[in-house]
Parts: C-alpha cells; sequence; structure tokens
C-alpha cells in the first residue's frame, strides 16, 4: 500500500479548532497517536506565537506522542520560541547565568522557513552556511570555530523534496544570525491548500469552552 502524503496525513487527521484573538489554533491527532499544535493568524494564514490554553502551551507548531511506557510524552518545539526546561526558584538565576549563549530558534515567513541564533557577536564574514545533501540538513560553521550547528528541515523532509543550496541564504545583525531558506513551490501550493480547509473547520470561540473537533 502506498505510503500516505503528508497533506492526507493532515486532511486524515482529527482535528480541533479555537478562534482567540484574531488567531486560529489547530490541534492535531494523527492515527499513530502523535500530536501536532499549531497557531495562525487568521488576516495571514502565518504561524505565529502563544497557544490556546485549553489544549496545551504551545509557540507556533509542537509535537508530542507516546512515551516507551506509553504515557504522554512533553511537547517538542519545532517552530517558534523553544520552552525552558529550568523550574523552580533557581531558574531566573540559571537563565541570567546562560543568557550569553546562543539561543537557536526557528521562526518562519510566509514564503520562507527562518532561523535565528542570537547571541553570536562575530561579524558576517566569520559564518558559512551549507547544505548537506546526503545528510539532509544545513550546517553553520564559524572561521574562528566558535559555533558549529547542524539543523534538518523536517517540512522537506515530510513532503520528500531535495535540500537546495541556492535557497539558502544569510544575514547578521545585533548578535543575531539570521538564516532563510526559500520554501519550494511544492510547499507553498501545500501550504495554501490547507489554509483553505483549515478555514472550513468550525472553530469554536475563546467563550464557547471547549474546542470544536472534526
Amino acid at each position: 500500500m502506498a505510503v500516505p502524503s503528508w497533506l492526507e496525513r493532515l486532511r486524515a487527521a482529527s482535528k480541533t479548532a479555537l478562534v482567540q484573538d484574531g488567531k486560529r489554533k489547530i490541534h492535531y491527532l494523527f492515527e499513530d497517536g502523535k500530536e501536532m499544535a499549531e497557531e495562525y493568524d487568521i488576516k495571514t494564514g502565518q504561524l505565529i506565537s502563544k497557544w490556546c490554553s485549553q489544549l496545551a502551551p504551545s509557540r507556533r507548531r509542537k509535537w508530542r506522542e507516546k512515551n516507551t511506557l506509553g504515557g504522554t510524552g512533553k511537547w517538542q518545539v519545532e517552530v517558534g520560541e523553544p520552552t525552558s526546561p529550568l523550574l523552580g526558584a533557581l531558574e531566573s538565576e540559571l537563565i541570567t547565568e546562560s543568557s550569553s549563549n546562543p539561543i537557536f530558534m526557528r521562526k518562519d515567513t510566509l514564503s520562507s522557513f527562518q532561523w535565528r541564533i542570537r547571541n553570536l557577536p562575530y561579524p558576517k564574514e566569520v559564518y558559512s552556511v551549507s547544505v548537506e545533501e546526503e545528510q539532509r540538513c544545513c550546517v553553520i560553521r564559524t572561521t574562528n570555530k566558535k559555533y558549529y550547528k547542524k539543523f534538518s528541515i523536517p517540512d522537506l523532509d515530510r513532503y520528500h523534496l531535495p535540500l537546495d543550496a541556492a535557497a539558502l541564504s544569510f544575514t547578521h545583525a545585533n548578535n543575531t544570525l539570521i538564516i532563510t531558506y526559500r520554501k519550494p513551490k511544492e510547499i507553498l501550493a501545500a501550504e495554501e491548500q490547507l489554509q483553505k480547509e483549515l478555514k472550513k473547520i468550525k472553530a469554536a470561540n475563546s467563550g464557547d469552552g471547549d474546542c470544536k473537533t472534526q
């Protein structure tokens, strides 16, 4: 039997929707038990911050799956501000101590995947960003050996699309390295189709109590 496409999996998933403060909040439950939570700006269809407290605290897009014991696992951020694992009275002190460490996060635009790495003070000429086609990832390197990171683009993997070095670019400003990967036309078309389908879901308003499910 053919493996269903990512768009088909999204269509088949059980979806819960809520409209609140100009945002459309969608929770997906897939047949394999995995969950995905996303939040969109109603006007632009762009992923944005904060999540419906009735579902789960999320930032743009999160994933969750069962752990090895069959219990509910923790949410893993894919797009948006990373959540801090630090808890307790020492949290603020520990965050202050690590505030100078590089902070890596993904923040997409309508036309591009985008990553920002804060607290990188080196000039632009120190950095290089390349595509590793065989490993299906992007690599950040610095000539001073102060920073190195590999990261994948899950969206390309889901749609079985190759990485294109020509789509990758970067800039640097205010101690932040900004990496941009132009979305392929296949993903732009799929996202447009998905937005049309999400708008058809009857969503609850924030004062309605439970979120609606389809």
